[in-house]
């Protein structure tokens, strides 16, 4: 965009140049920017992702907590399998209620449903899709028979 650098002065700039452009195409073309919170390559995202879950606050709300808690249960089982030593074909291959698996699942329900509101969060049927552990119902159900 020919911005020298981020600074105050290259973000007014910037936004300058976004608002000239906005005027001069068609208004339909900026709606998704309009309505999404993040615009910009996966890597920032991605560290933006990391600042919400830092210093969330009452600012941050919807799709970026969302985004974010997604993010975090995405990384715990990335940082799951390394551990485990399991390939996600190896993932898979195991029977639904593998004793890992559901520590894994367990994991991922303390740290990531307390950290949004209700409705905003990494669901059951989420984490039971995610580790191919069937429904979040049968999920659900090896959670209880885990406690008892």
């Amino acid at each position: 965009m020919g911005i020298a650098q981020d600074s105050a002065a290259g973000r007014r700039e910037f936004e300058r140049v976004m608002e000239e452009r906005r005027t001069q195409d068609d208004p339909e073309e900026y709606g998704w920017i309009r309505r999404g919170w993040c615009w910009g390559e996966e890597a920032f995202r991605k560290e933006l992702l990391a600042q919400v879950e830092a210093r969330r606050g009452a600012s941050h709300y919807g799709g970026e907590l969302q985004e974010s808690a997604t993010e975090k249960a995405e990384r715990l089982v990335r940082e799951g399998l390394a551990r485990l030593g399991w390939t996600e074909a190896e993932l898979a291959a195991r029977k639904n209620g593998d004793k890992s698996k559901l520590k894994l699942a367990v994991k991922l329900r303390a740290e990531t449903t307390t950290c949004l509101p209700a409705g905003r969060q990494v669901t059951l049927q989420w984490i039971a899709i995610r580790l191919q552990m069937g429904t979040g119902a049968s999920l659900s159900n090896l959670l209880s028979s885990r406690r008892t």
